[in-house]
């Protein structure tokens, strides 16, 4: 169930949110490093390293809702995080990131 703290610019939320929101045109943002990506990834996410989402801003549109993702949520937070610090308010965190996407069944692209 989807979970906003005030404190953070995002909500976070779980496989099936993410499952539903992608279905509505939520784009998927991959953080983690091209050996993790290329080894699983949700299907459609675009990479971008946590450590270059800020110099890439531009490439993420403010006009969509935004679904972060690493292997387990905490990159993906700090990510937000930055998203947030580049003006961008339509943020979401999945929470146990790719690997709960898996470990639930959920497609996968190599």
């Amino acid at each position: 169930m989807a979970t906003k703290d005030p404190r953070e610019p995002f909500t976070r939320i779980d496989v099936k949110e993410a499952d539903e929101m992608m279905k509505d045109g939520a784009e998927v943002v991959d953080v983690r490093e091209p050996h993790e990506y290329t080894a699983g990834h949700v299907p459609g996410a675009k990479l971008i390293p946590v450590n270059s989402v800020y110099a890439r801003r531009e490439e993420l549109p403010p006009d969509k809702n935004l679904i972060f993702v690493c292997a387990v949520g905490q990159r993906s937070a700090l990510a937000c995080e930055m998203a947030a610090a580049a003006g961008l308010t339509r943020l979401y965190n999945l929470e146990g990131g790719t690997d709960a996407w898996i470990k639930s069944g959920m497609p996968a692209e190599r």
